[in-house]
């Protein structure tokens, strides 16, 4: 069972904040990555903050070059210093089969944190969360709603970090 956290954020700073937070548990965590890896399932819908937070996450990782939304591209690879971070976005999917076919289940296991946006168009093939964030809109179009659920070991470990 996935144990959640609720955050309610103000504006697109505080989306940063959070990233910046996740960092530095990703970071403390880089030995446990390095061993069984870490998958992390960004829901939301478009502009909800899903690529914000993943480049406040890279950012707070030390990561200083350009980060760009993989909606064209499909995945963005970057190689840092304790592990890689893979961004997949499969909004563009016709087929889940498609997932396979690419062969990205490479980019999933030890030494590797992948993050995915639209991860519903690639299920079943695509693995099982560590975690998963899901992003709302909340009262207002610059307010969102973040529930970020630990869905195994590694993940609860991440969330007692940004408590």
């Amino acid at each position: 069972m996935c144990a959640p956290l609720l955050k309610n954020l103000s504006d697109e700073h505080e989306m940063e904040l959070l990233g910046q937070d996740l960092a530095k548990g990703l970071d403390s965590l880089k030995d446990l990555i390095k061993e069984k890896g870490l998958t992390i399932r960004l829901n939301g819908d478009l502009g909800a903050g899903k690529t914000t937070l993943t480049r406040a996450i890279l950012r707070g990782l030390g990561y200083q070059r350009r980060v760009k939304s993989p909606t064209f591209s499909l995945l963005e690879i970057y190689k840092l210093e304790a592990f890689t971070l893979n961004h997949f976005d499969f909004y563009r999917f016709e087929t889940p089969e498609e997932f396979e076919d690419a062969g990205f289940r490479e980019n999933y296991g030890p030494g590797q944190v992948t993050i995915s946006e639209w991860t519903s168009k690639a299920e079943p093939f695509v693995p099982e969360a560590d975690v998963e964030i899901d992003i709302t809109q909340g009262a207002d179009e610059q307010t969102r709603e973040v529930k970020i659920s630990a869905c195994s070991e590694v993940a609860q470990n991440l969330l007692a970090k940004i408590k």
